[in-house]
């Protein structure tokens, strides 16, 4: 007997991970019935899946379903219904547990499964095994049978086996991981489904995780997606994970959710000590729309918290949201400008979605809000936020992403705007209205390329600095956002193999080289140097101080540390060569002796600049 539980991702990326229903064939391996994972990718073809899922035939299919695939699995299973009447067809996850009456109603599945999917699922397996009645299994749901309440919750969730150490899930097989360290959620916001009918969190033990994490080191998992609502929650638990993560997984790069409120000094330093990154749910900076959504906001107490990452060094980004109830234009703006003042090293913003089963949903009408009734539910107007309003807001969310986030300019936009005195969002409201004179209507970060992102990001500040008033300052601004995207593009590349024996002998007629893919030749207006001894771009200062002088450098990698050497032309020249042409190198061309360029080969070798072929 099979079954066939089946995961609908958004795209391929590193968190296409089917971790739910693993959690859920881990728990049934006990059934001996044979549980198979199938995934499949929103923009695949129906019919391809259906032919898929059929070949062998099962006895019954499980879909896992979200709001962003409700759509895509609900023709899913019309075209099994309709090819394949006698295969059981159901479903469980979020959105069931949020609107499971709604999905019943469309007669293509037999039944969902709401709550905690692992004991009705391996009760499930028991019943189909035994060709019995499983209408009377606690958690699923019959069409015309009500809404009762799902079942409790599991009280110690180490009782699910780990889909990873059983192998449910091979690691190798996948880019990315997602880990859960816990369930539940002990806030209550109007807009999740997180906390509804659950309140307060239940935690895999740590025993259990160390040792999935020695698994995860052992099998060369380069990156990590933490699923807990509030990763710090517990900030005691939360500092012996990372010190554990540091003793164990070191090389591991981690994404966290965490809330501002729990952070210190202390943890602040333990974040900085992993590689990893830091999601704030922000959503808006004033206090009083924040409250209509069932949250608190502190300003001074945020800012505090937030000033600990950045004195730390830690990487940290901010959610944003804009339509919430009380919420308007202007108010957005303001959240912007604030959330951008703080030095986030990206911004998700994205509009209020009102999610069934959410208190925000059992509210609405009386808020006066008006949303899409099919997923993803977005909001469509309100009396404080009107149609034109969503628009507004959704193209400086545009502007953000491809300007500030995909640009990588958090260390030198808060200065770009002090100089033209502006705030930020009247900035990337300037961007919103050039891009769409330039590119159209409707342009998203993913129609980008980087090299396209910095293109139009040098256009766009030539255009803005053109006045009498700025126009000095261009080739100044433009080596800052040139410096820090060739650095950022190194430090996302992989560092190159460890290079030859530093004792060999170098010789230019036998040895032929190849600049690393991780390292950039770079052409500055300015000494580069002078401008990385000046830290944190001052613009005016460093125009009133510094005096043009043409300069270049490479930009490389050494051994995860990313290293800016400014070089004398004939260097530059010999590796401009070496980067574009056909293998033959011109020593004298370049203005070196050939004992010079030894000596510099040899150095470039040693630092991983040049690799050898």
């Amino acid at each position: 007997m099979l079954i066939n539980l089946v995961s609908i991702h958004a795209c391929p990326s590193p968190q296409s991970i089917p971790l739910a229903n693993a959690f859920l064939k881990a728990y049934a391996l006990e059934s001996a019935v044979a549980v198979s994972l199938v995934d499949f990718f929103l923009g695949d073809e129906v019919a391809e899946c259906t032919a898929k899922l059929v070949e062998p035939l099962p006895v019954a299919v499980g879909f896992s379903m979200y709001l962003w695939n409700r759509t895509f699995i609900c023709a899913l299973a019309d075209e099994l219904r309709r090819k394949h009447p006698d295969i059981i067809l159901f479903c469980g996850g979020p959105e069931v547990t949020a609107d499971p009456e709604s999905i019943l109603s469309r007669g293509n599945f037999d039944f969902v499964i709401t709550g905690e999917g692992e004991v009705p699922f391996l009760s499930l397996c028991q019943v189909l095994k035994d060709d019995g009645d499983y209408s009377e299994i606690a958690g699923v749901l019959l069409p015309g049978h009500g809404n009762p309440p799902p079942p409790p919750p599991l009280p110690n969730l180490d009782s699910i086996p780990s889909p990873y150490l059983t192998g449910v899930l091979d690691t190798h097989a996948f880019t990315g991981i997602l880990w859960q360290l816990s369930r539940g959620c002990s806030f209550t916001c109007d807009f999740c489904f997180d906390a509804r009918g659950i309140h307060g969190v239940r935690h895999f033990s740590l025993e259990r995780l160390e040792e999935e994490l020695r698994l995860f080191a052992a099998t060369g998992v380069r990156q990590i997606f933490v699923l807990d609502s509030t990763f710090n929650l517990n900030p005691k638990r939360a500092k012996k994970i990372l010190r554990m993560i540091e003793k164990n997984a070191p090389d591991i790069h981690f994404h966290f959710e965490v809330r501002n409120e729990f952070i210190d000094r202390e943890m602040a330093q333990l974040f900085t000590r992993i590689a990893c990154s830091l999601q704030i749910g922000l959503q808006s900076a004033d206090p009083e729309v924040l409250k209509l959504v069932g949250r608190t906001f502190n300003k001074a107490d945020f800012t505090t918290k937030v000033g600990l990452l950045n004195e730390s060094g830690a990487i940290f980004g901010f959610d944003l949201m804009y339509g919430l109830p009380g919420d308007t234009l202007e108010g957005f703006r303001g959240s912007l400008d604030y959330a951008l003042s703080l030095y986030p090293n990206h911004l998700d913003i994205f509009p209020l979605a009102v999610l069934p089963g959410t208190r925000l949903a059992s509210r609405g009408y009386a808020l006066n809000l008006t949303w899409d009734a099919l997923p993803p539910y977005v909001l469509v107007a309100s009396n404080s936020f009107n149609s034109a309003d969503m628009a507004t807001a959704a193209g400086l969310a545009a502007a953000c992403d491809i300007f500030y986030t995909r640009g990588k300019a958090v260390a030198w936009f808060n200065a770009v705007i002090a100089l033209l005195g502006l705030k930020p969002s009247v900035f990337l409201q300037k961007f919103s209205i050039w891009l769409i004179e330039h590119q159209g209507h409707d342009s998203q970060e993913t129609d980008f390329s980087d090299t396209d992102i910095l293109l139009l990001q040098q256009q766009f500040l030539k255009e803005l600095l053109n006045s009498k008033k700025t126009k000095r300052f261009l080739p100044l601004v433009l080596d800052i956002v040139n410096y820090h995207y060739f650095y950022a593009s190194v430090l996302l590349d992989p560092p190159p193999e460890p290079g030859e024996n530093s004792q060999m002998s170098y010789n230019l007629g036998n040895i032929c080289f190849r600049l690393a893919s991780s390292a950039r030749i770079v052409h500055f207006s300015y000494e580069i140097e002078e401008l990385l001894e000046c830290g944190e771009p001052r613009i005016a200062w460093m125009y009133e101080h510094l005096s043009p002088a043409v300069s270049a450098a490479v930009i490389y990698n050494n051994g995860g540390t990313v290293c800016t050497e400014s070089l004398a032309d004939p260097y530059i020249t010999l590796l401009e060569q070496i980067r574009d042409g056909d293998g033959g190198l011109s020593v004298s061309e370049a203005g070196l002796t050939h004992e010079e360029a030894d000596e510099f080969f040899e150095f470039a070798l040693k630092e991983g600049i040049l690799l050898k072929t």
